[in-house]
């Protein structure tokens, strides 16, 4: 599905964030990208999106150059994948309900679509009851439940969480773990970037660690080391 091709990124010429990845990440893997601030796990991800681009090498998706793709074109590419992220990206002024749905007009979804799926997405993170809820109403875990219904409405291909649980207590973090596992399980391919060791042991999937922009273990067996 995503495939790394001898990738370097630089800032400057002394300081690689990323240093010759060859990675391949197939269709429905989980995967836990690992390793301490600074590491080029945010560079890593950021690449797919095509938000950032290489200094040497190539991304693939499936058998699309990302980089090579012209304005529209990387628009459709980046409808096929969800996004989730440390600080939530809500809008303040929307509901949950309209926080999804706004979601779905982004892509030209129908009223009678909105109507139907939403309150299913929100069954799903466990949020029906929160439905007329502003996301100041709500708490840091409920924000980011909110925030992965909004990243898997419109059913992408593959979700990327970029420290997803960065900001919340154990008991959150749990159940947003629980939760991108109920989504890989039902056939979405998901990244996620972490730090926290608790996080990679409850998945317990492939774990890909770096260390200064380069690739040092990659464990199909869950483990955490660094």
């Amino acid at each position: 599905m995503i495939y790394f091709n001898n990738v370097s990124k630089f800032y400057d010429e002394e300081s690689p964030a990323l240093e010759e990845i060859n990675l391949t990440v197939n269709a429905g893997e989980f995967v836990s990208i690992v390793g301490h601030s600074g590491a080029g796990k945010t560079t890593l991800v950021k690449m797919i999106l095509a938000e950032e681009s290489p200094t040497h090498g190539e991304i693939f998706f499936e058998s699309v150059n990302v980089h090579h793709l012209k304005d529209a074109n990387l628009t459709k590419l980046r409808r096929r994948i969800g996004t989730v992220f440390q600080d939530f990206k809500l809008l303040n002024n929307k509901t949950a309900f309209e926080n999804i749905a706004f979601a779905m007009e982004a892509v030209g979804k129908t009223d009678e679509e909105i109507k139907s799926d939403v309150p299913h997405v929100l069954e799903l993170v466990d949020l029906s009851k929160k439905s007329h809820h502003f996301p100041r109403q709500m708490s840091g875990g409920e924000q980011q439940r909110l925030a992965i219904a909004r990243a898997i409405i419109n059913q992408p291909e593959l979700i990327i969480a970029d420290e997803p649980t960065g900001n919340l207590d154990p008991v959150n973090t749990y159940e947003i773990v629980q939760i991108l596992k109920k989504i890989n399980d039902l056939g979405t391919t998901v990244i996620l970037t972490t730090h926290n060791r608790g996080v990679v042991e409850s998945v317990g999937k492939r774990v890909i660690t770096l260390e200064k922009g380069k690739i040092v273990r990659d464990d199909k067996n869950g483990k955490y080391v660094i």
